[in-house]
């Protein structure tokens, strides 16, 4: 193998971006694998997602991104040039000597993003890409998670961490960096730490903005725009399903944050992409792991609490390989011929060919919130069936945000992920519990669920957030899917709220029971807490509503 380091292209405004090329040591031209990515090139470990590679006939060049590392620029800011610098990148790659022409791009999360933003400018030299555990609409998938609360948990934490760079550049290193640092707690993953319980807490959160400013200015931007709209609209690939034409490999899984997107942009490219052959060409893979680092390690654990068995371990190099073989090389790999989607079946621990996501033959089924008004923790009356409720009282509950409820596992990132005990959490006064009857017998839940809430407060701003948990017979409750949907009633008015759509999966067999647990914000650390709500408010959940609970 044959390496250069800090391989210069430059963009089409004049920037010098740097990359670390790996090739075959032989004679000829081959096919090129591209990530470009924010996190330091040099940090990319070998074997990894390289010599694999290489050994199979592959350039592969690892990029840093506009303003990152080795790469020239003046400012950082997430994913904004990423569609333009990645076309120049293609085609850069494609014109290299050792080049046959024929360029993939691979890598996962913001590696991942790269590629999707990229897809809509269509150079003429890219042939397949192979996005892993990325966003599709930067604002709901990445900032404000969920349905509107701004992603505390991480947001925070993260922009001190792809400031380090920054704040080495602008010679802060002595000064600021020791000030950010000391925010910070042990991380309870491998990638970064967390802010301490104190900086969670702290308020307002612009001020996080203003001493991020000089290394980290689109902190501001975020919180500034909260909502929806044009500004967000240039790093959203939902809205350009139509113009894109390249093949896509989807990879993504049950806990990771970034699930919708991968969801999303397969389903969308599978109706909408430019030509009939791009979306045939759409394929998705859910796994059932939390973020892993990286997804190419084949592991059957990093869900949190849980370990999902020999099964999980799949090797994604062996994929990737018969993805591009197939779309670079020319070679009939069969990968074709597959069925177009790959789940794995948490709870029967295998995985399962479909045709289509959503699975057509899902039957979409309506339960219910029933209590005599005391639904209040796992020790109230709150019950879950599929009986339609008449004439029950309402469920009540205060909310103090002084004492949040605190964040357990889920689909988080920076945060503990995945499968984690919701006992410490529903055996809270404010958290409204609903559990089902022991079941008798299996019941497999897959695809889209929905909550319908109907709810007041006497707060003019509040969230409230649903998740649907999996209770064993064994000493662990937890949580398949962390569906929560904060939303924004107006004071002392009755309001239905319909829920972001999960995306649960997971076969239950006897002896399991559903527990649906409805409450205030899955608050610190994961999400911002309203304004509105600093101090304790009480609210009402199904006041004197038949049609109540999730479907």
């Amino acid at each position: 193998m044959l390496m250069d380091k800090n391989v210069a292209m430059t963009t089409r405004d004049g920037v010098t971006l740097r990359a670390d090329v790996y090739r075959p040591d032989g004679p000829g031209r081959f096919p090129v694998l591209l990530s470009r990515l924010p996190y330091d090139k040099n940090l990319r470990r070998r074997p990894g997602d390289i010599d694999v590679f290489v050994e199979h006939g592959y350039v592969v060049i690892m990029q840093d991104t506009r303003g990152r590392f080795a790469s020239d620029g003046d400012e950082y800011y997430p994913l904004v040039w990423e569609a333009q610098d990645g076309y120049d990148a293609v085609e850069w790659a494609a014109g290299l000597p050792y080049s046959d022409g024929q360029v993939g791009t691979m890598g996962q999360s913001y590696l991942g993003a790269t590629q999707y933003l990229l897809a809509p400018t269509r150079p003429p030299h890219l042939k397949a890409s192979f996005p892993a555990s990325a966003p599709a609409d930067f604002h709901q998938c990445w900032v404000y998670h969920s349905g509107g609360a701004f992603e505390l948990g991480w947001q925070i934490p993260y922009a001190i961490l792809m400031a380090r760079d920054t704040i080495a550049r602008r010679g802060l290193t002595a000064t600021l960096l020791p000030e950010l640092e000391r925010e910070l707690a042990a991380a309870p993953t491998p990638w970064a730490p967390p802010l301490s319980p104190e900086a969670y807490g702290r308020l307002p959160l612009l001020d996080w903005a203003k001493r991020l400013e000089p290394v980290a200015p689109y902190l501001g931007d975020y919180l500034r725009h909260p909502e929806d709209g044009p500004p967000w609209w240039q790093v959203n690939l939902e809205r350009q399903h139509e113009q894109i034409s390249v093949p896509m490999y989807h990879v993504t899984s049950w806990y990771d944050i970034f699930l919708h997107g991968g969801l999303a942009n397969f389903c969308g490219l599978r109706e909408r992409a430019m030509t009939a052959e791009a979306r045939a060409a759409q394929k998705l893979l859910i796994g059932p792991w939390a973020h892993l680092f990286p997804y190419t390690s084949p592991t059957s654990t990093g869900t949190g609490e849980i370990d999902f068995g020999a099964e999980a371990l799949i090797d994604l190099h062996e994929i990737q390989l018969r993805w591009f073989d197939h779309w670079l090389k020319g070679i009939d790999t069969g990968i074709l011929d597959e069925p177009p989607v790959k789940i794995f079946v948490m709870g029967e621990n295998r995985w399962r060919d479909e045709r289509e996501w959503p699975l057509a033959r899902t039957r979409y089924t309506p339960y219910f919130l029933h209590s005599g008004g005391r639904a209040n923790s796992d020790r109230g009356d709150g019950v879950l069936d599929q009986r339609r409720p008449v004439g029950e009282a309402a469920d009540r509950f205060v909310y103090d945000p002084d004492d949040p409820v605190p964040t357990r596992g889920g689909n988080t990132l920076i945060l503990a992920m995945g499968v984690q005990d919701q006992r410490p959490v529903e055996a809270r006064d404010d958290v409204l519990v609903y559990t089902s009857a022991v079941m008798t017998e299996r019941l497999e839940v897959t695809g889209p669920v929905t909550v319908t809430l109907y709810a007041a407060s006497n707060a003019s701003d509040t969230d409230f957030t649903a998740k649907l948990v999996d209770v064993h017979r064994r000493p662990l409750g937890h949580q398949p899917r962390l569906p929560a949907r904060p939303s924004h009633p107006p004071r002392d008015r009755l309001q239905q709220f319909p829920a972001l759509r999960p995306q649960p999966e997971h076969g239950r067999g006897p002896g399991h029971r559903h527990a649906p647990a409805i409450g205030p914000a899955d608050g610190l650390p994961r999400r911002a807490l309203p304004v509105a709500c600093r101090a304790a408010r009480h609210s009402t959940v199904n006041e004197g509503h038949g049609e109540r609970g999730p479907r």
